[in-house]
């Protein structure tokens, strides 16, 4: 078991790559190897010593020559073989194989997929907590700007414009007024890339909104002007608010891009309710036992573009006022969850046929035109692809599931609280897992300060409504 690595280690030499050998399995076989000699010398027991010290001495050589082959050449046009990727295959498998058992331990004590990542069955009392150190994703953790990006459109002018406004957020983390020098840099870089690129962008318009997405231009031009002068000013209070202003017109821009809806829903799902675009909902909630926040509204936004099922079918059960004063069934650091009526049903019976309205998993990964449905990424084989919609963000709004049932989602949804930088995020345990349709953009904090027993007072549609197809709250009521 433990030399078993080092059977490529010739291939490793030749190449003068590491790439081959699994790095967290050596330093993993390294440790147990370790730990077992050191009990065996406290017991004298020579089989456990023997057996165990040889061990980590390999998985040392293993490490070894991690460290002096960490570098690969470079290489032109050299496609590996065959049995190289079946061994990387293999190793990424390893990888989720690991990934997984470390969350079904942590879901034996209640963090996300126990079931239905649900309150029936977890604790309030979070364990191993450190799994959260498995998920992350894109460094994009802003909920407007993944939102920006996840839109289906491919114009670079615009693309040029966003970016430099969005690194204002970086620059204003240079403590005081020094930090207005890098944000004068992003805003002469924004207004020169909008001057080269107005052209291309007003020719990305959809003929239909064209008249307001050059509105919105106008606002922008016009907007980074007072944005200049304020850092002329140096009131570096004011930057914040007017970048907020000026990336909402970059955003809305891009949205007014979108010229219909990009494809076609698989037939078998066409007759749900679907959103085909994007809404935003307002989530009011009664917060209990706490004296700094009686009641909070989230504002969030359900990107049907890339879920259109998954949102479809949440803001239908909006129409129907289904979370209306229902509780926080969890709330314990690493999620906050809702969604499991009262009953023994664990998800929403749709009365016309008295059983319970499922969706299947949906996943939108880039560079794909349509979502995938009923599989996660890891059961395609796509252990490297990269979700359109990821959990990144504090406040990722994704529909619960069944652990084993892919398309049992229906009711219950949950927010992520936790997120980290720790491991790249094809190495995410939820993305791809669990279907992501909307953020929270308003309030997002005080998610973390919501209890099992806050009510949810409403959630109400703010615009999109006219969105959702087939919504079947009509034909109920």
């Amino acid at each position: 078991m433990y030399a078993a690595p080092l059977s490529i280690m010739f291939k490793v030499i030749k190449t003068k790559s590491a790439e081959f050998l699994p790095k967290a399995l050596s330093v993993a076989r390294f440790l147990n190897g370790i730990f077992w000699a050191i009990y065996a010398l406290f017991k004298l027991d020579p089989y456990i010593l023997t057996g165990n010290g040889v061990g980590a001495a390999l998985a040392l050589i293993q490490l070894g020559l991690l460290v002096v082959y960490r570098n690969p050449p470079p290489q032109e046009d050299e496609k590996p073989s065959a049995v190289e990727l079946a061994h990387k295959d293999w190793f990424l498998s390893l990888k989720k194989c690991a990934a997984a058992v470390a969350l079904s331990v942590s879901l034996i004590s209640g963090l996300p997929g126990s079931q239905w990542l649900g309150p029936a069955h977890a604790s309030t009392t979070p364990a191993l907590p450190d799994v959260s150190v498995l998920i992350s994703g894109p460094p994009i953790k802003d909920p407007g700007a993944l939102l920006r990006y996840a839109l289906p459109i491919n114009n670079k002018a615009i693309r040029e414009v966003q970016k430099p406004l969005e690194d204002i957020t970086d620059s204003l983390k240079i403590a005081g007024l020094k930090a207005l020098d890098s944000v004068e840099r992003n805003t002469r870089q924004a207004s020169r890339a909008l001057k080269e690129g107005k052209t291309m962008i007003v020719s990305g318009l959809a003929k239909s909104k064209a008249d307001h997405g050059i509105e919105l231009l106008n606002k922008l031009e016009a907007g980074l002007g007072e944005l200049q002068q304020i850092v002329e000013d140096r009131n570096r209070d004011a930057v914040f608010p007017k970048q907020k202003e000026l990336l909402n017109y970059v955003g809305g821009v891009e949205e007014d891009m979108v010229d219909g809806f990009p494809y076609e829903v698989p037939e078998e799902y066409q007759n749900m309710p679907l959103l085909k675009g994007r809404a935003t909902v307002d989530m009011k909630v009664k917060v209990k036992d706490n004296p700094n926040l009686e009641e909070c509204v989230f504002r969030i936004v359900l990107d049907g573009y890339n879920a259109p099922v998954t949102s479809g079918n949440f803001i239908d059960l909006v129409e129907r006022h289904f979370y209306d004063g229902m509780e926080i069934q969890r709330a314990d650091g690493f999620v906050v969850q809702t969604g499991d009526p009262e009953g023994p049903a664990e998800g929403f019976i749709d009365p016309s046929t008295e059983k319970t309205r499922t969706v299947p998993l949906e996943i939108m990964v880039d560079g794909e035109k349509a979502p995938f449905y009923g599989e996660t990424l890891e059961e395609l084989g796509l252990y490297k692809a990269q979700t359109r919609v990821p959990f990144n963000a504090f406040g990722t709004m994704a529909m619960a599931r069944e652990e084993f049932d892919n398309n049992s989602g229906s009711s219950q949804v949950f927010w992520l609280l936790k997120e980290s930088e720790l491991t790249p995020s094809n190495a995410n345990i939820l993305d791809g897992r669990y279907a992501v349709f909307g953020y929270v953009t308003q309030n997002e904090d005080f998610l973390a300060d919501l209890k099992v027993g806050d009510v949810i007072e409403s959630i109400q549609v703010v615009s999109g409504i006219d969105n959702l197809v087939n919504p079947s709250y009509k034909i109920a009521g």
